[in-house]
């Protein structure tokens, strides 16, 4: 697959086939790869927990919040749900600054899984008390955001915008799920 195609590809997927499970192997492969990505002053502050035990993974779900622009559907249904997730923490003790790290490491994620035929969704809106003791996640680590791993059950597409277009994302009659996306002459700016 061409590395654009793996970009364009990259969506945030938030149905998911159930029935297919994304395996502890497939997961750690994942997080595999950010351990190569740039870290800012190579700290590498940042810490995983991969969740792909079916009680655990069901245990979390509820925890989440999956859409911001869609406030008439709370989420994937049974049988719609991530088999696998990760959550990925923050080392306290070796940073406090985690912004750039984590954006990296998540695309990095991202782009692994889609190019291994795994869709995904980063979700940070987050029960983080619940979630901190449904995993016995010590206070040292900053919850920083949960990466929901599944086979796609949905179509995701890209929708060419322009100006002031919206960029909110929306389902159309056909529960096809459109995401607005400015176009290079609308970011790649110049000033004379």
């Amino acid at each position: 697959m061409h590395f654009r195609d793996i970009v364009t590809q990259c969506r945030s997927y938030r149905r998911f086939d159930s029935g297919v499970p994304v395996t502890e192997d497939a997961v750690r492969d994942l997080v595999e790869l950010v351990c190569y990505v740039p870290s800012a002053k190579n700290l590498q502050p940042l810490k995983y927990i991969s969740v792909s035990e079916p009680d655990t993974v069901a245990a979390l779900f509820p925890f989440l919040s999956w859409v911001g622009y869609l406030a008439d559907w709370p989420g994937p249904m049974e049988g719609e749900r991530p088999t696998a997730y990760v959550v990925m923490l923050g080392d306290q003790s070796i940073s406090t600054d985690f912004a750039c790290d984590s954006g990296i490491a998540a695309q990095t994620l991202l782009l692994g899984a889609t190019a291994s035929g795994i869709g995904g969704c980063i979700v940070a809106s987050l029960e983080h008390k619940n979630i901190r003791e449904l995993l016995k996640i010590p206070e040292k680590y900053a919850i920083l955001m949960t990466i929901a791993l599944g086979t796609p059950l949905e179509t995701v597409v890209i929708d060419q915008i322009s100006g002031d277009d919206s960029v909110r994302y929306f389902r159309d009659v056909h529960s096809i799920h459109h995401v607005p996306k400015r176009m290079l002459d609308d970011v790649l700016l110049r000033f004379h």
